[in-house]
Protein backbone atom coordinates (compact mmCIF):
# COMPACT_ATOMS: atom_id res chain seq x y z
CA UNK A 1 0.00 0.00 0.00
CA UNK A 2 2.76 2.41 0.97
CA UNK A 3 4.73 1.53 -2.19
CA UNK A 4 1.67 2.21 -4.31
CA UNK A 5 1.09 5.62 -2.68
CA UNK A 6 4.78 6.45 -3.09
CA UNK A 7 4.67 5.63 -6.82
CA UNK A 8 1.50 7.68 -7.27
CA UNK A 9 3.11 10.66 -5.54
CA UNK A 10 6.24 10.38 -7.71
CA UNK A 11 4.08 10.19 -10.84
CA UNK A 12 2.16 13.29 -9.79
CA UNK A 13 5.40 15.19 -9.12
CA UNK A 14 6.73 14.25 -12.58
CA UNK A 15 3.49 15.42 -14.20
CA UNK A 16 3.71 18.75 -12.36
CA UNK A 17 7.34 19.17 -13.43
CA UNK A 18 6.40 18.45 -17.05
CA UNK A 19 3.57 20.97 -16.84
CA UNK A 20 5.87 23.66 -15.46
CA UNK A 21 8.55 23.01 -18.08
CA UNK A 22 5.96 23.09 -20.88
CA UNK A 23 4.21 26.31 -20.00
CA UNK A 24 6.58 28.32 -17.86
CA UNK A 25 9.73 29.17 -19.83
CA UNK A 26 8.97 28.92 -23.57
CA UNK A 27 11.98 31.14 -24.42
CA UNK A 28 14.51 29.57 -22.07
CA UNK A 29 16.48 27.75 -24.78
CA UNK A 30 16.35 30.54 -27.39
CA UNK A 31 19.54 32.56 -27.77
CA UNK A 32 20.24 36.03 -29.14
CA UNK A 33 21.04 36.06 -32.87
CA UNK A 34 23.67 38.20 -34.61
CA UNK A 35 20.97 39.26 -37.11
CA UNK A 36 19.03 42.27 -35.90
CA UNK A 37 15.88 41.31 -37.82
CA UNK A 38 15.74 37.90 -36.15
CA UNK A 39 16.05 39.48 -32.71
CA UNK A 40 13.32 41.99 -33.53
CA UNK A 41 10.98 39.24 -34.70
CA UNK A 42 11.68 37.15 -31.60
CA UNK A 43 11.01 40.14 -29.32
CA UNK A 44 7.72 40.90 -31.05
CA UNK A 45 6.75 37.25 -30.73
CA UNK A 46 7.76 37.22 -27.05
CA UNK A 47 5.72 40.34 -26.27
CA UNK A 48 2.81 39.73 -28.63
CA UNK A 49 -0.49 41.39 -27.67
CA UNK A 50 1.33 43.61 -25.15
CA UNK A 51 0.82 47.21 -26.20
CA UNK A 52 2.79 48.51 -23.22
CA UNK A 53 6.03 47.13 -24.70
CA UNK A 54 7.80 49.77 -26.78
CA UNK A 55 10.40 49.30 -29.55
CA UNK A 56 12.77 51.98 -30.77
CA UNK A 57 15.14 51.50 -33.71
CA UNK A 58 18.46 53.35 -33.57
CA UNK A 59 20.89 54.14 -36.38
CA UNK A 60 24.13 56.08 -36.05
CA UNK A 61 24.55 59.33 -38.03
CA UNK A 62 27.77 58.04 -39.57
CA UNK A 63 27.55 56.17 -42.87
CA UNK A 64 28.16 52.44 -42.83
CA UNK A 65 27.63 52.44 -39.08
CA UNK A 66 25.84 49.88 -36.97
CA UNK A 67 22.12 49.47 -36.44
CA UNK A 68 20.42 48.74 -33.12
CA UNK A 69 17.08 48.77 -31.35
CA UNK A 70 15.90 48.93 -27.77
CA UNK A 71 12.86 47.39 -26.09
CA UNK A 72 11.29 48.50 -22.82
CA UNK A 73 8.01 48.52 -20.90
CA UNK A 74 6.22 51.85 -20.91
CA UNK A 75 5.36 53.24 -17.50
CA UNK A 76 8.16 51.32 -15.73
CA UNK A 77 11.18 53.20 -17.10
CA UNK A 78 12.70 56.66 -16.89
CA UNK A 79 12.23 57.98 -20.43
CA UNK A 80 14.66 60.87 -19.84
CA UNK A 81 17.39 58.38 -19.01
CA UNK A 82 16.63 56.38 -22.14
CA UNK A 83 16.65 59.44 -24.38
CA UNK A 84 19.63 61.25 -22.89
CA UNK A 85 21.91 58.42 -21.73
CA UNK A 86 21.15 55.67 -24.26
CA UNK A 87 19.65 56.86 -27.54
CA UNK A 88 21.61 60.12 -27.91
CA UNK A 89 25.07 58.57 -27.27
CA UNK A 90 24.31 55.68 -29.66
CA UNK A 91 23.29 58.05 -32.46
CA UNK A 92 26.45 60.10 -31.96
CA UNK A 93 28.99 57.25 -31.65
CA UNK A 94 31.16 56.29 -34.62
CA UNK A 95 31.64 52.53 -34.27
CA UNK A 96 31.98 50.88 -37.68
CA UNK A 97 29.52 48.20 -38.69
CA UNK A 98 32.19 45.54 -38.95
CA UNK A 99 33.94 46.49 -35.73
CA UNK A 100 31.23 46.29 -33.08
CA UNK A 101 32.19 45.61 -29.49
CA UNK A 102 29.18 45.70 -27.17
CA UNK A 103 31.36 45.80 -24.05
CA UNK A 104 33.18 48.88 -25.39
CA UNK A 105 29.85 50.58 -26.10
CA UNK A 106 28.57 49.83 -22.61
CA UNK A 107 31.72 51.08 -20.89
CA UNK A 108 32.65 54.04 -23.09
CA UNK A 109 29.50 55.27 -24.82
CA UNK A 110 26.37 54.69 -22.76
CA UNK A 111 25.83 56.65 -19.56
CA UNK A 112 23.95 54.21 -17.36
CA UNK A 113 24.62 53.35 -13.76
CA UNK A 114 24.19 49.58 -13.99
CA UNK A 115 24.24 47.16 -16.89
CA UNK A 116 24.85 43.53 -17.80
CA UNK A 117 24.84 41.32 -20.90
CA UNK A 118 22.92 38.17 -21.70
CA UNK A 119 22.32 35.84 -24.63
CA UNK A 120 19.10 34.27 -23.25
CA UNK A 121 15.66 35.48 -24.30
CA UNK A 122 14.28 34.15 -21.04
CA UNK A 123 16.47 36.64 -19.16
CA UNK A 124 15.54 39.39 -21.65
CA UNK A 125 11.81 38.88 -21.06
CA UNK A 126 12.32 38.95 -17.29
CA UNK A 127 14.42 42.14 -17.49
CA UNK A 128 11.97 44.04 -19.70
CA UNK A 129 9.04 43.12 -17.44
CA UNK A 130 11.08 44.30 -14.44
CA UNK A 131 11.57 47.80 -15.86
CA UNK A 132 14.98 47.45 -17.54
CA UNK A 133 15.76 48.45 -21.12
CA UNK A 134 17.32 45.85 -23.40
CA UNK A 135 19.64 46.91 -26.24
CA UNK A 136 20.23 44.77 -29.34
CA UNK A 137 23.07 45.65 -31.74
CA UNK A 138 23.47 44.16 -35.20
CA UNK A 139 26.35 41.69 -35.35
CA UNK A 140 26.44 41.04 -31.58
CA UNK A 141 25.47 37.67 -30.13
CA UNK A 142 24.61 39.29 -26.78
CA UNK A 143 22.04 41.85 -25.66
CA UNK A 144 22.71 44.58 -23.09
CA UNK A 145 20.38 44.90 -20.08
CA UNK A 146 20.39 48.54 -18.95
CA UNK A 147 19.06 49.74 -15.59
CA UNK A 148 16.32 52.31 -16.28
CA UNK A 149 13.68 51.39 -13.68
CA UNK A 150 11.37 54.13 -12.46
CA UNK A 151 7.79 53.56 -11.32
CA UNK A 152 5.48 54.94 -8.67
CA UNK A 153 5.88 53.63 -5.13
CA UNK A 154 4.19 54.29 -1.83
CA UNK A 155 6.06 56.85 0.24
CA UNK A 156 7.93 55.88 3.38
CA UNK A 157 5.47 56.26 6.26
CA UNK A 158 4.65 54.80 9.65
CA UNK A 159 3.04 51.33 9.44
CA UNK A 160 -0.64 51.39 10.33
CA UNK A 161 -0.46 48.10 12.25
CA UNK A 162 2.68 48.96 14.25
CA UNK A 163 2.19 52.52 15.38
CA UNK A 164 4.16 53.59 18.45
CA UNK A 165 4.11 56.58 20.77
CA UNK A 166 7.89 56.97 20.74
CA UNK A 167 10.68 55.93 18.42
CA UNK A 168 11.22 56.18 14.64
CA UNK A 169 8.24 56.75 12.35
CA UNK A 170 9.58 55.08 9.22
CA UNK A 171 8.15 51.93 7.71
CA UNK A 172 8.84 49.66 4.78
CA UNK A 173 7.06 49.96 1.45
CA UNK A 174 6.76 47.63 -1.56
CA UNK A 175 10.21 48.35 -3.00
CA UNK A 176 12.93 45.81 -2.17
CA UNK A 177 15.71 48.31 -2.90
CA UNK A 178 14.25 51.01 -0.65
CA UNK A 179 13.60 48.54 2.17
CA UNK A 180 17.18 47.30 2.06
CA UNK A 181 18.37 50.92 2.00
CA UNK A 182 16.55 51.69 5.25
CA UNK A 183 18.22 48.73 6.96
CA UNK A 184 21.70 49.43 5.56
CA UNK A 185 21.45 53.08 6.59
CA UNK A 186 20.95 51.99 10.19
CA UNK A 187 23.50 49.16 10.22
CA UNK A 188 26.41 51.03 8.55
CA UNK A 189 28.76 48.07 8.47
CA UNK A 190 30.04 45.65 5.86
CA UNK A 191 29.19 42.78 8.22
CA UNK A 192 25.61 43.09 6.96
CA UNK A 193 25.31 40.54 4.16
CA UNK A 194 22.56 40.23 1.55
CA UNK A 195 21.81 37.27 -0.71
CA UNK A 196 19.19 37.78 -3.43
CA UNK A 197 17.27 34.74 -4.69
CA UNK A 198 14.64 34.50 -7.42
CA UNK A 199 11.56 32.47 -6.45
CA UNK A 200 8.47 31.85 -8.54
CA UNK A 201 8.57 30.26 -11.96
CA UNK A 202 6.30 32.88 -13.49
CA UNK A 203 6.62 35.99 -11.33
CA UNK A 204 10.36 35.49 -10.66
CA UNK A 205 10.06 37.44 -7.43
CA UNK A 206 13.28 38.67 -5.84
CA UNK A 207 13.72 37.48 -2.25
CA UNK A 208 16.61 38.87 -0.23
CA UNK A 209 18.12 37.07 2.77
CA UNK A 210 19.79 39.58 5.10
CA UNK A 211 21.99 38.85 8.14
CA UNK A 212 25.07 39.87 10.11
CA UNK A 213 27.88 37.53 9.13
CA UNK A 214 29.59 37.64 12.53
CA UNK A 215 26.35 37.04 14.50
CA UNK A 216 24.27 34.58 12.48
CA UNK A 217 24.16 30.88 13.24
CA UNK A 218 25.57 29.32 10.06
CA UNK A 219 23.53 26.12 10.49
CA UNK A 220 20.28 28.07 10.62
CA UNK A 221 21.35 30.14 7.60
CA UNK A 222 22.17 27.00 5.62
CA UNK A 223 18.83 25.43 6.55
CA UNK A 224 16.96 28.57 5.46
CA UNK A 225 18.71 28.74 2.08
CA UNK A 226 17.95 25.05 1.45
CA UNK A 227 14.26 25.60 2.21
CA UNK A 228 14.05 28.71 0.02
CA UNK A 229 15.83 27.06 -2.91
CA UNK A 230 13.52 24.05 -2.68
CA UNK A 231 10.37 26.14 -3.20
CA UNK A 232 8.66 25.21 -6.48
CA UNK A 233 5.71 27.52 -7.09
CA UNK A 234 4.58 29.72 -9.94
CA UNK A 235 4.20 32.95 -7.95
CA UNK A 236 5.27 34.66 -4.72
CA UNK A 237 2.99 37.66 -4.17
CA UNK A 238 3.39 38.33 -0.46
CA UNK A 239 5.46 37.40 2.58
CA UNK A 240 2.85 34.92 3.78
CA UNK A 241 3.62 32.68 0.80
CA UNK A 242 7.15 32.26 2.15
CA UNK A 243 5.87 31.85 5.71
CA UNK A 244 3.66 28.89 4.85
CA UNK A 245 6.25 27.24 2.61
CA UNK A 246 9.26 27.29 4.96
CA UNK A 247 7.72 27.10 8.43
CA UNK A 248 8.47 24.28 10.87
CA UNK A 249 4.84 23.66 11.87
CA UNK A 250 2.82 24.51 8.79
CA UNK A 251 -0.52 23.46 10.28
CA UNK A 252 -0.08 25.11 13.66
CA UNK A 253 -2.14 28.15 14.59
CA UNK A 254 0.94 29.83 16.01
CA UNK A 255 3.55 31.51 13.84
CA UNK A 256 7.06 30.10 13.45
CA UNK A 257 8.38 33.13 11.56
CA UNK A 258 8.35 36.70 12.81
CA UNK A 259 7.31 39.72 10.78
CA UNK A 260 7.51 43.49 10.95
CA UNK A 261 7.10 46.59 8.80
CA UNK A 262 9.49 48.67 10.92
CA UNK A 263 13.17 49.07 9.92
CA UNK A 264 14.25 49.69 13.52
CA UNK A 265 12.62 46.44 14.67
CA UNK A 266 14.27 44.44 11.87
CA UNK A 267 17.73 45.88 12.61
CA UNK A 268 17.27 45.08 16.30
CA UNK A 269 16.47 41.46 15.46
CA UNK A 270 19.42 41.23 13.05
CA UNK A 271 21.67 42.40 15.87
CA UNK A 272 20.48 39.44 17.95
CA UNK A 273 21.66 37.01 15.29
CA UNK A 274 18.38 36.55 13.46
CA UNK A 275 17.92 36.43 9.69
CA UNK A 276 15.59 38.78 7.81
CA UNK A 277 13.79 37.83 4.60
CA UNK A 278 12.75 40.69 2.28
CA UNK A 279 10.23 40.04 -0.51
CA UNK A 280 9.97 42.41 -3.45
CA UNK A 281 6.44 43.81 -3.60
CA UNK A 282 5.68 43.30 0.09
CA UNK A 283 6.25 45.74 2.98
CA UNK A 284 6.30 42.82 5.43
CA UNK A 285 9.77 41.53 6.34
CA UNK A 286 10.09 38.07 7.88
CA UNK A 287 12.56 37.13 10.63
CA UNK A 288 13.79 33.73 11.77
CA UNK A 289 14.22 32.08 14.22
CA UNK A 290 11.07 33.23 15.99
CA UNK A 291 10.56 32.96 19.76
CA UNK A 292 7.12 32.77 21.34
CA UNK A 293 7.80 35.74 23.62
CA UNK A 294 8.10 37.96 20.54
CA UNK A 295 4.31 37.84 20.28
CA UNK A 296 4.21 40.06 23.38
CA UNK A 297 7.16 42.34 22.62
CA UNK A 298 6.88 45.77 21.04
CA UNK A 299 9.35 48.31 19.68
CA UNK A 300 8.15 50.70 22.37
CA UNK A 301 9.53 48.39 25.06
CA UNK A 302 13.02 49.70 24.26
CA UNK A 303 12.08 53.35 23.79
CA UNK A 304 10.53 53.84 27.26
CA UNK A 305 11.62 53.27 30.85
CA UNK A 306 12.13 49.58 31.65
CA UNK A 307 9.64 49.72 34.56
CA UNK A 308 6.80 50.78 32.26
CA UNK A 309 7.95 48.39 29.51
CA UNK A 310 7.93 45.46 31.94
CA UNK A 311 4.43 46.33 33.15
CA UNK A 312 3.14 46.64 29.56
CA UNK A 313 4.64 43.30 28.56
CA UNK A 314 3.18 41.49 31.57
CA UNK A 315 -0.16 43.08 30.70
CA UNK A 316 0.00 41.65 27.16
CA UNK A 317 0.86 38.19 28.46
CA UNK A 318 -2.06 38.30 30.90
CA UNK A 319 -4.36 39.55 28.12
CA UNK A 320 -3.51 36.53 25.97
CA UNK A 321 -4.61 34.08 28.64
CA UNK A 322 -7.64 36.16 29.63
CA UNK A 323 -9.03 36.43 26.10
CA UNK A 324 -8.73 32.66 25.64
CA UNK A 325 -9.87 31.49 29.07
CA UNK A 326 -12.48 33.94 30.36
CA UNK A 327 -15.44 32.60 28.29
CA UNK A 328 -14.50 28.99 29.12
CA UNK A 329 -14.17 29.71 32.85
CA UNK A 330 -17.50 31.56 32.87
CA UNK A 331 -19.33 28.69 31.17
CA UNK A 332 -17.68 26.01 33.36
CA UNK A 333 -18.67 27.91 36.48
CA UNK A 334 -22.17 28.78 35.28
CA UNK A 335 -23.09 25.31 34.04
CA UNK A 336 -21.18 22.90 36.30
CA UNK A 337 -19.62 24.53 39.35
CA UNK A 338 -22.06 27.09 40.75
CA UNK A 339 -20.82 26.28 44.26
CA UNK A 340 -17.60 28.16 43.49
CA UNK A 341 -19.49 31.47 43.25
CA UNK A 342 -20.32 33.68 46.25
CA UNK A 343 -23.98 33.35 47.23
CA UNK A 344 -24.97 36.94 46.36
CA UNK A 345 -23.28 36.73 42.96
CA UNK A 346 -24.92 33.38 42.25
CA UNK A 347 -28.35 34.80 43.09
CA UNK A 348 -27.85 37.83 40.83
CA UNK A 349 -26.67 35.66 37.95
CA UNK A 350 -29.60 33.29 38.41
CA UNK A 351 -32.03 36.23 38.32
CA UNK A 352 -30.48 37.49 35.09
CA UNK A 353 -30.76 34.09 33.47
CA UNK A 354 -34.42 33.49 34.35
CA UNK A 355 -35.71 35.46 31.35
CA UNK A 356 -33.02 34.39 28.88
CA UNK A 357 -34.18 31.70 26.41
CA UNK A 358 -30.79 30.27 25.32
CA UNK A 359 -28.21 28.25 27.28
CA UNK A 360 -25.14 30.17 28.42
CA UNK A 361 -22.77 28.30 26.07
CA UNK A 362 -24.83 29.14 22.98
CA UNK A 363 -25.12 32.75 24.15
CA UNK A 364 -21.35 32.98 24.43
CA UNK A 365 -20.74 31.53 20.97
CA UNK A 366 -23.26 33.90 19.37
CA UNK A 367 -21.87 36.98 21.11
CA UNK A 368 -18.27 36.11 20.31
CA UNK A 369 -19.14 35.64 16.64
CA UNK A 370 -21.02 38.96 16.61
CA UNK A 371 -18.00 40.67 18.17
CA UNK A 372 -15.66 39.17 15.55
CA UNK A 373 -18.05 40.26 12.78
CA UNK A 374 -18.05 43.83 14.10
CA UNK A 375 -14.27 43.83 14.39
CA UNK A 376 -13.75 42.52 10.86
CA UNK A 377 -16.28 45.04 9.54
CA UNK A 378 -14.42 47.85 11.26
CA UNK A 379 -11.12 46.69 9.76
CA UNK A 380 -12.50 46.46 6.22
CA UNK A 381 -14.26 49.83 6.33
CA UNK A 382 -12.43 53.17 5.88
CA UNK A 383 -10.58 54.05 9.08
CA UNK A 384 -12.70 57.10 9.95
CA UNK A 385 -15.90 55.04 9.65
CA UNK A 386 -14.66 51.66 10.88
CA UNK A 387 -13.81 52.72 14.44
CA UNK A 388 -17.18 54.45 14.89
CA UNK A 389 -19.01 51.47 13.41
CA UNK A 390 -17.31 49.02 15.75
CA UNK A 391 -17.94 51.02 18.93
CA UNK A 392 -21.51 52.11 18.12
CA UNK A 393 -22.42 48.67 16.78
CA UNK A 394 -21.21 46.92 19.92
CA UNK A 395 -23.01 49.36 22.22
CA UNK A 396 -26.28 49.32 20.31
CA UNK A 397 -26.43 45.56 19.75
CA UNK A 398 -25.34 44.72 23.30
CA UNK A 399 -27.80 47.10 24.95
CA UNK A 400 -30.67 46.01 22.68
CA UNK A 401 -29.96 42.32 23.34
CA UNK A 402 -30.05 42.83 27.13
CA UNK A 403 -33.21 44.99 26.99
CA UNK A 404 -34.95 42.36 24.86
CA UNK A 405 -33.91 39.63 27.35
CA UNK A 406 -32.11 37.73 24.62
CA UNK A 407 -28.73 37.89 26.37
CA UNK A 408 -27.91 38.04 30.07
CA UNK A 409 -26.06 41.14 31.26
CA UNK A 410 -23.07 39.17 32.69
CA UNK A 411 -22.54 37.72 29.21
CA UNK A 412 -21.98 41.22 27.80
CA UNK A 413 -19.29 41.81 30.42
CA UNK A 414 -17.59 38.49 29.63
CA UNK A 415 -17.59 39.12 25.88
CA UNK A 416 -16.45 42.71 26.37
CA UNK A 417 -13.46 41.65 28.50
CA UNK A 418 -12.65 38.89 26.01
CA UNK A 419 -12.77 41.22 23.01
CA UNK A 420 -10.81 44.08 24.57
CA UNK A 421 -7.99 41.87 25.83
CA UNK A 422 -7.63 40.29 22.37
CA UNK A 423 -6.75 43.71 20.96
CA UNK A 424 -3.61 43.82 23.12
CA UNK A 425 -2.03 40.89 21.26
CA UNK A 426 -2.80 41.40 17.55
CA UNK A 427 -0.05 38.97 16.47
CA UNK A 428 -2.02 36.12 18.06
CA UNK A 429 -5.46 36.83 16.60
CA UNK A 430 -5.58 33.60 14.61
CA UNK A 431 -4.65 31.16 17.42
CA UNK A 432 -6.76 33.11 19.91
CA UNK A 433 -9.95 32.53 17.91
CA UNK A 434 -9.34 28.78 17.58
CA UNK A 435 -8.25 28.09 21.15
CA UNK A 436 -10.98 30.30 22.61
CA UNK A 437 -13.72 28.23 20.97
CA UNK A 438 -11.86 24.98 21.65
CA UNK A 439 -11.66 25.68 25.40
CA UNK A 440 -15.25 26.91 25.36
CA UNK A 441 -16.44 23.65 23.80
CA UNK A 442 -14.55 21.50 26.33
CA UNK A 443 -15.77 23.60 29.26
CA UNK A 444 -19.38 23.49 28.07
CA UNK A 445 -19.13 19.70 27.73
CA UNK A 446 -17.05 18.61 30.74
CA UNK A 447 -16.81 21.65 33.00
CA UNK A 448 -13.49 22.45 34.66
CA UNK A 449 -12.24 18.97 33.81
CA UNK A 450 -12.55 19.81 30.10
CA UNK A 451 -11.04 23.25 30.70
CA UNK A 452 -8.03 21.64 32.38
CA UNK A 453 -7.58 19.19 29.50
CA UNK A 454 -7.80 21.98 26.91
CA UNK A 455 -5.38 24.22 28.80
CA UNK A 456 -2.90 21.36 29.13
CA UNK A 457 -3.09 20.71 25.38
CA UNK A 458 -2.47 24.41 24.75
CA UNK A 459 0.68 24.47 26.91
CA UNK A 460 1.94 21.19 25.44
CA UNK A 461 1.49 22.52 21.90
CA UNK A 462 3.26 25.81 22.66
CA UNK A 463 6.14 24.07 24.43
CA UNK A 464 6.72 21.84 21.36
CA UNK A 465 6.90 24.71 18.87
CA UNK A 466 10.22 25.22 17.08
CA UNK A 467 11.48 27.71 14.54
CA UNK A 468 14.26 26.35 12.29
CA UNK A 469 15.26 23.92 15.00
CA UNK A 470 15.23 26.52 17.79
CA UNK A 471 12.75 25.94 20.60
CA UNK A 472 10.30 28.82 20.85
CA UNK A 473 10.06 28.27 24.60
CA UNK A 474 13.20 27.05 26.35
CA UNK A 475 12.26 24.67 29.19
CA UNK A 476 15.67 23.17 29.91
CA UNK A 477 17.72 23.49 33.08
CA UNK A 478 19.55 26.59 31.77
CA UNK A 479 16.80 28.90 33.01
CA UNK A 480 19.18 31.50 34.44
CA UNK A 481 18.75 35.22 35.06
CA UNK A 482 20.89 35.88 31.99
CA UNK A 483 18.35 34.15 29.75
CA UNK A 484 15.20 35.84 31.11
CA UNK A 485 16.32 39.49 31.09
CA UNK A 486 14.20 40.18 28.03
CA UNK A 487 11.38 37.64 28.33
CA UNK A 488 8.79 38.32 31.01
CA UNK A 489 10.50 41.58 31.99
CA UNK A 490 12.51 44.15 30.08
CA UNK A 491 15.71 44.59 32.04
CA UNK A 492 17.75 47.81 31.86
CA UNK A 493 19.81 47.94 28.68
CA UNK A 494 23.10 48.04 30.57
CA UNK A 495 22.25 44.65 32.15
CA UNK A 496 21.47 42.94 28.83
CA UNK A 497 25.09 42.04 28.20
CA UNK A 498 24.50 38.91 26.13
CA UNK A 499 22.29 37.86 23.25
CA UNK A 500 20.15 34.72 23.44
CA UNK A 501 22.48 31.73 23.04
CA UNK A 502 20.08 29.81 20.81
CA UNK A 503 19.96 32.52 18.13
CA UNK A 504 23.53 33.55 17.50
CA UNK A 505 27.12 32.38 17.19
CA UNK A 506 28.36 35.45 19.11
CA UNK A 507 26.54 35.94 22.42
CA UNK A 508 28.37 39.07 23.59
CA UNK A 509 26.35 42.24 23.06
CA UNK A 510 28.29 44.74 25.18
CA UNK A 511 31.18 44.93 27.61
CA UNK A 512 30.76 43.85 31.22
CA UNK A 513 32.11 47.23 32.39
CA UNK A 514 28.81 48.88 31.45
CA UNK A 515 27.04 46.86 34.15
CA UNK A 516 29.15 48.28 36.96
CA UNK A 517 29.13 51.88 35.85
Amino acid sequence: MFKFLSKMREKKEREMEDTFSKFNDPFKEIKVSTLLEDNMDMCKKSFSDMDVIKFREIKSQKEDSFKAFIVFCGGMVNTDTIGTNIIKPLISCNFAKDNIDIDAILKGTLQVVDFSTTDSFDKIVESVMSGDTVLFIEGCFKAAVLYTKEYSLRAVEEPENEKVIGGPREGFNESLAQNLTQVIRRARTNELKTKILTIGRRTKTEVCVCYFDSLVDKDILKDLLIRLNSIEIDAILDANYITELIGDHRYSHFRTTGYSERPDAIVAKLLEGRIAIFIDGSPMVLTIPYLFIENFQSSEDYYFNFYYSTFARLLRIAAFFLTIMVPAIYIATEAFHQEMLPLQLLIRMAQERQSVPLPAAIETVIMLIVFDVLRETGVRMPSNIGQTLGIVGALVIGDAAVQASLIAAPMIIVVGVTGITSLLVPRLNSPIIFWRFFLLFLSATFGFFGFTIGTSLLFIHISNLTSFGVEQICLDANFSLRNIKDIFVRAPINLMVNRPDSLTSNATRQLEENVNE
